[in-house]
């Protein structure tokens, strides 16, 4: 099968272990090559690409926070590319507006004279969205994408409008620059899957970039998969089974986040409110999706381990006193992690 075959990687499924074996080693291999296409572009960046890929696997929204110049966006155009979806872009600023995320109704005259409302759709409607420095908009136009990433439909004019699937938000937020900006709403901050922080590539991966980057040719992404085959992919993964003990896991840690729950008195001390059961929900899809990348049949106590970090720091908040005394979200999850270790 060529890389660019839009054939679905699986045939209808018989519900057997035998077929569900077969079809977890079939989109494992599948991903295999996808990441290998991905690398091509992205250098000395696998934990970024690895945690992209199983945000868009569990069917959520990533945001990517990251200093500028990382390929935070060459990276959401490259996986446009491989998983061959409709992929737009926003630049998100002060004075954009919901309209221009939306959409909007325009009035239009017949040659007969009748007039009539024709909605025009915005760059919402697309499989893969990117929005660029999204804590640069507005808190007006970032509840226009709250609507969207929680119901997969937008609300325009008193209509409702479906939006493509599969539907994604990758988002980018700059650590750096805040003047003019506008925070998140933790609501929001919810809606993302994972946050992932991009930091810098090692030596010899920014060294492989200079070169790869600056010459005559340079490597263009290739289509691996299809809008169909991602949408299977995700199917999948809700077939995939997980232990009892690995699920005693996911609820001992995000409960153990919680303040008036832990066990953990640093955790009552420093933290604010802690992961909601949303949190558990995106724990149960994230470590499917990594055992799938691996080829694995089920998901373990490694994986949670492994993905609770960019599940969990996003939907915690520090107090204060903590901040003062330099505690960091990383250093508190490492803490509620430690029995597991």
């Amino acid at each position: 099968m060529s890389v660019t075959d839009p054939t679905p990687f699986s045939a209808p499924a018989t519900g057997s272990d035998d077929r569900l074996v077969a079809e977890i080693e079939t989109l494992a291999e599948r991903m295999r090559l996808v990441r290998e296409r991905v690398g091509r572009i992205i250098f000395g960046q696998e934990d970024v690409v690895e945690q992209s890929l199983i945000t868009l696997l569990a069917g959520g929204h990533c945001l990517l926070i990251g200093v500028p110049g990382l390929a935070k966006t060459k990276l959401v155009e490259t996986l446009g590319t491989v998983f061959g979806l409709d992929e737009k872009r926003i630049q998100c600023t002060p004075d954009l507006m919901p309209a221009d995320i939306l959409g909007s109704e325009v009035l239009e005259e017949a040659q007969d004279g009748r007039r009539a409302f024709r909605f025009i759709q915005g760059p919402v409607f697309a499989q893969l969205l990117m929005a660029d420095e999204i804590n640069r908009a507005s808190p007006r136009t970032q509840s226009a994408l709250l609507q969207a990433m929680q119901e997969r439909r937008v609300s325009v004019g008193g209509q409702y409008y479906p939006l493509p699937a599969p539907f994604h938000v990758l988002a980018t937020q700059n650590p750096l620059e805040q003047e003019g900006t506008y925070p998140l709403p933790e609501a929001q901050l919810d809606r993302f899957l994972l946050q992932v922080d991009v930091g810098y590539p090692d030596l010899e991966a920014e060294r492989h970039m200079l070169i790869a980057t600056t010459g005559a040719d340079e490597e263009k992404p290739v289509q691996v998969m299809s809008a169909v085959d991602l949408l299977q992919a995700q199917r999948l993964l809700r077939r995939v089974p997980v232990g009892d003990s690995v699920i005693d896991a996911i609820l001992t840690l995000v409960r153990s986040g919680r303040p008036d729950e832990t066990g953990f008195e640093s955790v009552r001390r420093h933290v604010a409110w802690g992961p909601g059961p949303r949190a558990g929900q995106a724990l149960m899809l994230a470590i499917r999706a990594r055992a799938l990348l691996d080829g694995r049949l089920s998901p373990s106590i490694d994986d949670v381990l492994a993905i609770a970090k960019p599940v969990l720091r996003h939907r915690m908040a520090l107090n204060f006193a903590a901040r003062a005394e330099g505690i960091t979200l990383d250093s508190v999850i490492d803490t509620i992690a430690q029995p597991f270790a």
